[in-house]
């Protein structure tokens, strides 16, 4: 069981609440304080870290890694097993194991109890419900297509109660309002339960944001502040978003119309740290601010145009694995900006360290590190990603648009990554490796393996040292996707295959 500590000396403070807030698909390079002055004012309160990377790029591994404290070759979860196994010991349930109220709110469709990752959370609500329920329609608001969201609908309108389900899926697909993805709504609702909780618990609070998501569709008033000049918001609002169409070359997008999804961008992020603010002003207003730690990241990046992709997925360059990461309260209260590595795997070292509770069968799991001030633990001198599976499955891609490019078919492959300060080295399951000196080329356009190869075969080393090989990680893959079947609940599963994923 964990305890808590409560210790609360000069060095070492604690904190009583903890909130994380997951801004989806936000990216470092796209945070600034013109889209985001709120994380700007908490980053001048607390602590910015320049260099945060996330384990995997895509919303499923990344937050298993987050909740969990292990890379996605040691969580199994990825695109070719999308459960987070039962045995593996989470964030929330330290928390709740403490004594801690755990509340979450997802607004991504991933993040719920049917992909494992409800324990612990005394309440884990849906964003994209109108009606709380254990039915989940979550599957037609990922369906990539008209086709796929009417299959969900018709496989899943009658588990449980229709009239619910049907009410859910009209709120998710035509109702809910034009330009926010469950920002307001997620809130509203924090906001009332904290004015109605008796306040004598200490409490962890997770939020999910998807706003900066594709696609990309904030208010008029916020996209009007970020488009190029002679950009209008409706023709910015009508390009087609739809990345894998555009990786398997459906259709193409010009510099400009990039141009323009790259200031739609900003202005979901201009919207989401609106909400922050609100979030903030609530917290103040109950009185609870002074004592808690606020937690803002991305769980992954994004591409737009960069590097040939759309979207978040194929590919390990940073452009997908730098995330903003700002920690405010308790010790982080310097306003300081900490340019060491660390990885948002980090976070379950570093939250419970501040909050003062210690879980010896988290610990015991984890690769996490705390980067508490008074920490103990050593600095990162590198950090690591991985991408275990292609989601979605090439497969699955030929399924829906058949014949794909062969630069779409050499993406069936699994990727690591090692970064240090200065380099970065990518390999792939396939042969495939790239080297880049990320302090000179920090937007990796220069492959140097050819004229590095010491330093190649030193960062080689260092992925062997922290990792099984790749072919055995494939093999475990694979097993693990077998053992789905009987780990899995049987509606998700059937939902998963509904939308081609098994």
């Amino acid at each position: 069981m964990p305890e808590y500590n409560g210790r609360d000396d000069e060095s070492h403070s604690t904190v009583r609440n903890v909130v994380l807030v997951v801004l989806d698909t936000a990216r470092a390079k796209s945070v600034d304080s013109k889209p985001m002055p709120t994380l700007a004012d908490l980053a001048e309160a607390g602590t910015a870290f320049e260099n945060a990377f996330a384990t995997a790029p895509w919303t499923l591994p990344s937050h298993a890694s987050i909740f969990t404290g292990t890379y996605p070759s040691e969580h199994g979860t990825h695109g070719g097993h999308t459960y987070l196994d039962g045995d593996l010991r989470t964030l929330p349930e330290a928390f709740a194991d403490t004594g801690f109220e755990t509340v979450g709110v997802s607004n991504n469709t991933w993040i719920t109890g049917e992909f494992g990752f409800d324990r612990g959370f005394d309440d884990l609500r849906k964003g994209w419900q109108y009606i709380q329920s254990d039915a989940d329609m979550g599957a037609v608001v990922r369906g990539e297509n008209l086709r796929e969201k009417l299959t969900a609908t018709r496989n899943r309108l009658f588990d449980g109660n229709p009239l619910v389900n049907a009410a859910n899926v009209l709120y998710s697909e035509f109702v809910q309002p034009s330009g926010d993805d469950g920002a307001d709504r997620a809130s509203d609702w924090i906001a009332d339960w904290l004015g109605s909780r008796d306040g004598d618990r200490p409490f962890f609070l997770f939020c999910n944001f998807i706003e900066p998501h594709v696609e990309y569709d904030p208010p008029k008033e916020y996209a009007e502040r970020f488009l190029p000049d002679g950009a209008s918001y409706e023709d910015a609002t009508a390009i087609k978003q739809d990345p894998r169409a555009y990786d398997c070359e459906e259709y193409d997008l010009s510099d400009h119309e990039f141009a323009m999804l790259r200031g739609l961008y900003r202005a979901e992020l201009a919207y989401v740290d609106h909400q922050l603010g609100r979030l903030r002003t609530t917290l103040e207003d109950v009185g609870e601010w002074e004592d808690t730690l606020f937690v803002v990241c991305g769980d992954h990046g994004e591409h737009i145009g960069e590097h040939g992709f759309f979207g978040h997925q194929y590919n390990l360059y940073d452009t997908v694995l730098n995330v903003p990461l700002v920690f405010c309260g308790g010790p982080f209260t310097d306003g300081g900006r900490r340019h060491d590595l660390v990885q948002l795997l980090d976070l379950p070292a570093t939250l419970l360290e501040t909050a003062g509770v210690d879980d010896p069968d988290l610990r015991e799991q984890w690769s996490s590190r705390s980067f508490h001030p008074a920490s103990s633990d050593d600095a990162r001198d590198a950090v690591f990603a991985e991408y275990v599976a292609p989601q979605p499955s090439i497969d699955r891609l030929e399924t829906r648009f058949g014949e794909v490019p062969k630069r779409v078919q050499t993406f069936d492959r699994r990727l690591r990554a090692v970064r240090t300060a200065e380099y970065k080295y990518v390999c792939g399951d396939d042969g495939f490796e790239r080297l880049h000196h990320v302090r000179t080329d920090p937007l990796e356009r220069t492959d140097i393996s050819d004229d590095e190869s010491q330093r190649m075969q030193a960062l080689r080393r260092r992925l062997a040292e922290r990792f099984e090989p790749l072919e055995a990680a494939g093999a475990s893959a694979a097993s693990a996707s077998a053992d789905a079947d009987v780990e899995m609940r049987a509606g998700t599963k059937e939902r998963l295959a509904d939308l081609g994923y098994l």
